[in-house]
C-alpha cells in the first residue's frame, strides 16, 4: 500500500510508511539505551574516583578474592563488611582472600574491619611495610623481616651519625680559593715546577765546562818492571827485572779552557731551556686553571639544577595537593589528580638526578685539587653563577699572541734550536786550552821530591767523518720542524680566540632570552594555576605550565653556564686564565 502526500495548510507533507517508522522508533530507543549506560557507567566511574576505593570480587572455583584499590578508610570499610557479609554466604567450601597488595591507606575503621574479617576467615595478601606491619598486628604474627630491616637501618643510621662525627667540616671553596689550592698543590703543576729545577741544573752543568776544573789526588802503589819484555831484548850482565819497589805520588792537577765555542753554545742553549720551561709550566698552569674552573662552573651549574629542581617539586607537591583538595570538595576529578601526582613524581626524579650530578661533580673537582677524598667540599659562589660579569681582558689575536705561554715555549725551542745549530758548527773551530799538575813524587813519601807538568794544547778538527756536518743538518731540520710548529700554533690561537669571543656574545643574547623565558613560564603557571582552582579548566593547562616552566629553568641554566664558561675559554685563548681567576 503506497502513501500518498498528505498537506498541512497548503504545504504537501510526506509521511514514512509504517514498517519505517516501527524501525525508526526501535533504533531511537537503542540509541537511548547505549547513550543512557555509557553515562551511568561515566557516574559509576565518577563515584569510584571521589570514594577513592575500588572493591573488585573475583569469583574463582579455588578462592573467593576481594581486590581493594585505594584507600580503605571511613565508610568505604564499612562498604567492605557489606560485600563480605553478601558474597562469604555464598561461598561453600572455597577460601576467602583479601587482596591489600593496591591498598594506598588503612584508618582505625580499616583496621577493624580487617580483624574482623580474619576472625571469620579470611586470609590476607599484601604487598609494601605499611600493609604487611597491619597485618602481622591484626594476625598476631611477628614480622621478623621488617624487624630485621628496621633494625638493620638503626644501624646503619647510628653507624652514619658516627662516621659523620668523625669526618672533616666541609671545605667552603670560592672559585678564586679552589684556583689559588690547584696551583699550590695539583700534581702536573708540582711536576712543571720540578722541570724548572732540572733545567737550572743542566744551565748548571753546562756552564761548568767553561770554568776552570782543578783536582787533587795521592796515591802509593808497589811496582816490578821486566825488563827484558820492556826493553824487548835481553842485555847480558843486566837482571831481568827491576824491582820491585815503592811509589809514592801527591799533588794536584786542572785545566782551563780558553777556547772552547762549542761549551759557550751549550751553555747558551742551557740558559734558554730553563726559558722554554718556566714557558711550559705556565702552559701547565693556565690550563690546570681551566680545568678547575670548568669543573667548578659545572659544580655551580649542578647546584643551580638542584635549586631549580627542589622550587620545581615544591611547586609540584602545591599542585598535587590543590588537586586532591579540589577532588575531595567535589569540584575536581581523580584523573587531574592522578596527573597532579604524576607530575609530582616526575620533578622528584629529576630532583635525584640533579643531586646525583652535583655529588660527581664535586668529585672530579676534589680529584683535580688534590685533596683528601673524604673530604668534602661546598661551593661559596653559588649566587654568583646567576650573574654576567663583563670580559674586563684583552681579547685581540696580537694579545693572544703575546701572552699565550705555547707562543712563548715555541719561541724558546726556536731559539735554542739556533743555538744548538751553532754549537754543531762551532766544533770546526779549534780547541784551546791549558792543563797542569803538580805533585811530589818519590819511593817513598820522606824521599819524594817535586814534579810539574804544564801544557797549553790546541785541538783543530780536519777530518771527523760527517758527524758535524749531520749535526748541523740535524739542527735545521728541527728549526724548520719548529717553525711549522708555530704557524700550526698562531693559527689554533686565532681560531679559539674567535670562537671563545662569538660564544660569548652569543651567550650574552642567550641569557636575556632565558631570563626573559622563566619569568614568562613562572607567570604562566600562575595563571594557569588561579584558572584551574576557579573551574574553568582542568589541569592540563597547569602541567603544560609545568614543563614550560622546567625547559625555561633548564635553558637558564645552560645559557649562564655556556656564558661562563665561554668567559673562561676567551681568557685561556688570549693567555690569561691566572690573571683573571687567580688574582
Amino acid at each position: 500500500m503506497s502513501h500518498g502526500p498528505d498537506s498541512y495548510e497548503g504545504v504537501p507533507i510526506h509521511r514514512p510508511a509504517p514498517r519505517f517508522r516501527r524501525f525508526k522508533s526501535a533504533l531511537g530507543r537503542k540509541r537511548l539505551k547505549m547513550q543512557r549506560e555509557k553515562v551511568e557507567g561515566w557516574m559509576h566511574l565518577l563515584k569510584m574516583e571521589r570514594a577513592m576505593l575500588r572493591i573488585t570480587i573475583q569469583d574463582k572455583p579455588e578462592a573467593l578474592t576481594f581486590l581493594l584499590e585505594g584507600k580503605l578508610v571511613g565508610a568505604w570499610a564499612k562498604e567492605l563488611e557489606q560485600s563480605w557479609n553478601q558474597a562469604a554466604s555464598d561461598r561453600g567450601q572455597r577460601a576467602l582472600v583479601i587482596d591489600l597488595s593496591e591498598t594506598l591507606f588503612i584508618d582505625e575503621e580499616g583496621r577493624r574491619v580487617l580483624a574482623k574479617l580474619f576472625r571469620e576467615g579470611a586470609t590476607f595478601r599484601c604487598a609494601g611495610c605499611m600493609t604487611k606491619s597491619i597485618v602481622s598486628e591484626i594476625t598476631g604474627k611477628s614480622n621478623g623481616a621488617l624487624r630485621s630491616v628496621l633494625l638493620t637501618a638503626l644501624v646503619l643510621m647510628l653507624v652514619a651519625t658516627a662516621a659523620k662525627a668523625q669526618s672533616p667540616a666541609p671545605l667552603r671553596l670560592t672559585l678564586r680559593a679552589a684556583v689559588d689550592l690547584a696551583l699550590r698543590q695539583n700534581p702536573q703543576v708540582q711536576i712543571a715546577n720540578l722541570n724548572i729545577a732540572v733545567s737550572q741544573e743542566n744551565r748548571n752543568v753546562a756552564r761548568s765546562a767553561l770554568l776552570p776544573q782543578a783536582n787533587i789526588a795521592s796515591s802509593e802503589a808497589v811496582q816490578r818492571v821486566n825488563l827484558e819484555a820492556f826493553l824487548g831484548f835481553r842485555i847480558p850482565g843486566f837482571p831481568e827485572h827491576s824491582g820491585p819497589y815503592w811509589m809514592f805520588q801527591g799533588g794536584g792537577n786542572g785545566s782551563v779552557p780558553l777556547l772552547d765555542l762549542v761549551a759557550w753554545r751549550r751553555w747558551q742553549e742551557s740558559k734558554e731551556n730553563i726559558t722554554g720551561a718556566r714557558a711550559q709550566s705556565q702552559t701547565v698552569r693556565e690550563q690546570d686553571v681551566l680545568l678547575v674552573v670548568s669543573q667548578y662552573l659545572g659544580s655551580l651549574r649542578a647546584a643551580a639544577d638542584v635549586s631549580a629542581a627542589e622550587s620545581r617539586v615544591t611547586l609540584a607537591k602545591a599542585l598535587f595537593d590543590q588537586a586532591s583538595d579540589l577532588q575531595k570538595n567535589g569540584v575536581g576529578t581523580g584523573l587531574d589528580t592522578l596527573r597532579a601526582n604524576v607530575e609530582y613524581q616526575n620533578e622528584q626524579q629529576r630532583l635525584i638526578e640533579s643531586r646525583t650530578t652535583l655529588a660527581t661533580s664535586l668529585f672530579g673537582l676534589a680529584r683535580l685539587l688534590n685533596i683528601d677524598p673524604h673530604q668534602t667540599i661546598e661551593l661559596s659562589d653559588a649566587s654568583e653563577f646567576f650573574k654576567t660579569p663583563a670580559y674586563a681582558a684583552n681579547e685581540t689575536l696580537e694579545e693572544a699572541y703575546m701572552q699565550r705561554p705555547e707562543m712563548k715555549e715555541v719561541d724558546s725551542q726556536i731559539r735554542a734550536a739556533e743555538l744548538d745549530k751553532k754549537a754543531a758548527e762551532a766544533e770546526r773551530i779549534p780547541h784551546l786550552a791549558l792543563n797542569g799538575a803538580w805533585t811530589e813524587e818519590g819511593l817513598s813519601p820522606t824521599t819524594s821530591i817535586p814534579v810539574y807538568d804544564f801544557t797549553a794544547s790546541l785541538d783543530i778538527p780536519l777530518f771527523t767523518g760527517g758527524r758535524i756536518r749531520a749535526e748541523v743538518a740535524t739542527a735545521e731540520l728541527n728549526l724548520k720542524k719548529l717553525a711549522q710548529q708555530k704557524t700550526d700554533l698562531r693559527n689554533q690561537i686565532a681560531q679559539e680566540v674567535k670562537t671563545a669571543s662569538a660564544q660569548l656574545d652569543a651567550a650574552k643574547t642567550e641569557v636575556d632570552v632565558a631570563n626573559q623565558g622563566v619569568t614568562l613560564a613562572r607567570e604562566e603557571v600562575t595563571q594557569s594555576r588561579d584558572r584551574f582552582q576557579a573551574g574553568v579548566t582542568n589541569n592540563i593547562e597547569v602541567i603544560t605550565a609545568q614543563d614550560e616552566l622546567s625547559r625555561a629553568n633548564d635553558n637558564q641554566i645552560v645559557a649562564l653556564y655556556s656564558y661562563n664558561q665561554a668567559r673562561a675559554d676567551l681568557a685561556h685563548a688570549t693567555g690569561q686564565m691566572e690573571s683573571l681567576y687567580a688574582k
